[in-house]
């Protein structure tokens, strides 16, 4: 609720009689500038149970209970919060925590079904330490990161749709290591954002969402599964098992194009006489082409990366263009990187370049603009 009004938001909070237990009314109604009721019998010449949902521009429930899924879910109206549900015509956001088993049982998992159907965003819950001693998949998602998803949202407007609903899509962040001893490693300076933006904005469009995650220091994006990976690969394994029940895969991640042919298993000591250790590399495969050419889940759509700079040879363009027949994707998606742009910042800017001849220009704009704009041409190919 702090990030929404501190970022300019009006708040109108609602609890449910069971969150008052855990914060009172006062707190609420002192951080949200607003009176807070439970009920629909307050200030009823306003219409509260009406006048609520029909003006909001979006409904978050955080946390969701397994309680407050099942009133949504079947249409109940007992209290202020179930009857904005069914008035609110703007998108609808819950964010459950509970018990695992609560969240593993039938009934919870056939009542996210139906609200997902409905076009309701349920996000996936966390894993971690739960009420007590029990740890495991129910956990309420970072508040932080349920407030990025939220602003995804937001930013789209009448835009806003879950058109991924019933998609798994995975996608690879950040930049792996190739180790030449136990301290030192080859690198790049891929940040991770791009790849972070991307899952953030699928899973604000209802997908389930696998982020393969090399070597990156950012926060899990809310209802995102994250596998953290070193090297090439590693990387490669975990795509390539998670590709295998995947609607699209997006190779926004920068593997080590080489890695030592020998790793030390000592650090490398320096020369008494200034020399430098030679050092042997070899080919890391080719993730891109491979999952391209051998697609292990046939009609997936698949989408590469190409940081260009231009040489002799060619334009960023004409470049991005060769490598996008040579790998056999369906999508390229092309940053000219000359001068060190993009690496570690908000912003970005791309052409979009199909196998089918399209080309979409993405001015200069947030990651999180480019990942939509990314998403858009991933769901036409879809919907083929």
């Amino acid at each position: 609720m702090r990030r929404f009004t501190e970022s300019g938001h009006d708040v109108t909070v609602i609890p449910t009689e069971a969150a008052l237990k855990f914060v009172g009314a006062p707190t609420w109604a002192a951080l949200s500038g607003k009176p807070v009721a439970t009920d629909v019998w307050t200030d009823v010449h306003q219409v509260p149970h009406v006048r609520i949902g029909q003006s909001a521009d979006l409904v978050v429930v955080a946390p969701a209970t397994a309680n407050v899924l099942a009133k949504a879910a079947h249409g109940l109206a007992d209290d202020l919060l179930t009857n904005t549900l069914l008035t609110a015509r703007c998108p609808v956001v819950f964010a459950p925590a509970m018990h695992t088993e609560m969240w593993e049982h039938a009934a919870t998992r056939d009542n996210v079904a139906t609200l997902r159907a409905r076009g309701a965003l349920v996000i996936e819950p966390a894993e971690g330490r739960l009420t007590g001693a029990d740890t495991g998949k129910g956990r309420l998602p970072d508040p932080a990161e349920i407030f990025e998803t939220c602003v995804e949202i937001l930013s789209r407007g009448t835009a806003a749709g879950t058109d991924l609903v019933g998609r798994h899509v995975v996608v690879s962040a950040g930049g792996t290591r190739e180790y030449l001893d136990p301290v030192r490693f080859l690198g790049n300076r891929s940040s991770g954002l791009q790849g972070y933006a991307l899952a953030r904005a699928a899973v604000a469009r209802g997908a389930e969402v696998t982020l393969v995650a090399a070597n990156v220091a950012l926060p899990d994006p809310a209802g995102v599964k994250v596998v953290r990976v070193e090297t090439t690969a590693q990387l490669r394994d975990e795509v390539l098992s998670a590709a295998t029940s995947a609607d699209a895969v997006v190779m926004a991640a920068a593997p080590a194009d080489f890695r030592p042919v020998d790793v030390s298993a000592a650090k490398i000591k320096k020369a008494d006489d200034g020399s430098a250790p030679a050092i042997q590399l070899t080919q890391n495969p080719d993730i891109l082409h491979e999952i391209s050419t051998e697609r292990p889940r046939p009609g997936a759509v698949v989408v590469g990366f190409a940081a260009e700079t231009g040489d002799a040879t060619g334009s960023v363009l004409d470049l991005a263009r060769a490598k996008l027949a040579r790998k056999g994707c369906d999508l390229l998606v092309v940053n000219d990187v000359s001068g060190g742009a993009v690496f570690g910042s908000p912003d970005n800017e791309a052409v979009i370049l199909g196998a089918d001849g399209s080309a979409v220009d993405v001015p200069r704009g947030t990651k999180a603009a480019l990942a939509h704009e990314i998403w858009d041409q991933v769901a036409l190919r879809l919907a083929r």
